[in-house]
């Protein structure tokens, strides 16, 4: 029989052992994304970008044909990052690039976190390619998207096969919490959560305006 202990799983992700890589989130490859609706995908991506920022995740940023063709990556991603260096490459497949691979390396932990455009070719690519060379590898698929609904579920299909795991953008953030008695990143979470969080922000501003209710007491 198991021992049951108040203690997190060993999947579950924190701050400190991933390094999220943020993918292709330009204007030329949104215009074609069809799988989720622009609005949702940039709130999506923003909800994200500002929970790795606000929690110290190692975060690489990077596009593709930035200044020749994609056009740059979206304000609400890059704006929590303070100016950090787009990493620009030519490969579609960013785990191919040596200047972000470099960065994996030099950053050094085993867990990929990813999220960008578009989930059958620039998050596929990165994924099996991780998971060959034995990195534990997270799909935020809510903050991908592709040219149809059938490229976007085929996609998630074949790197859930492959082993990635897959989540979701609020639950990247919520699990970076975990504990609503974590009272130095309780502000944080809940600003985020107001400001991207849709319907679950909404209703953290009303329980906050209306009596004041905080989670945790």
């Amino acid at each position: 029989m198991s021992n049951a202990q108040a203690a997190p799983g060993k999947l579950l992700l924190n701050s400190k052992d991933h390094t999220l890589i943020l993918i292709d989130f330009q204007s030329q490859m949104s215009f074609a994304t069809k799988s989720i609706d622009a609005v949702m995908l940039r709130n999506n991506a923003a909800l994200v970008a500002h929970a790795a920022a606000g929690f110290g995740a190692s975060t690489i940023l990077t596009t593709v044909a930035e200044k020749s063709f994609s056009g740059p990556m979206f304000d609400e991603v890059t704006a929590p990052f303070g100016g950090q260096a787009m990493l620009d490459r030519t490969t579609m497949n960013c785990w191919e690039d040596e200047a972000v691979i470099a960065r994996v390396n030099e950053i050094g932990k085993n867990r990929i976190v990813l999220a960008g455009l578009w989930t059958s070719v620039c998050i596929v690519g990165p994924a099996l390619s991780a998971l060959d060379q034995g990195f534990e590898v997270y799909v935020i698929a809510d903050a991908c998207g592709d040219v149809s609904e059938e490229a976007h579920q085929r996609a998630m299909e074949r790197m859930v096969q492959a082993g990635a795991r897959p989540m979701t953008a609020l639950q990247y953030l919520l699990e970076l919490q975990r504990d609503w008695a974590r009272a130095e990143t309780y502000d944080l979470t809940t600003g985020i959560a107001k400001k991207f969080g849709g319907a679950y922000g909404l209703g953290i501003i009303y329980a906050k305006s209306m009596f004041g209710a905080q989670e945790g007491h």
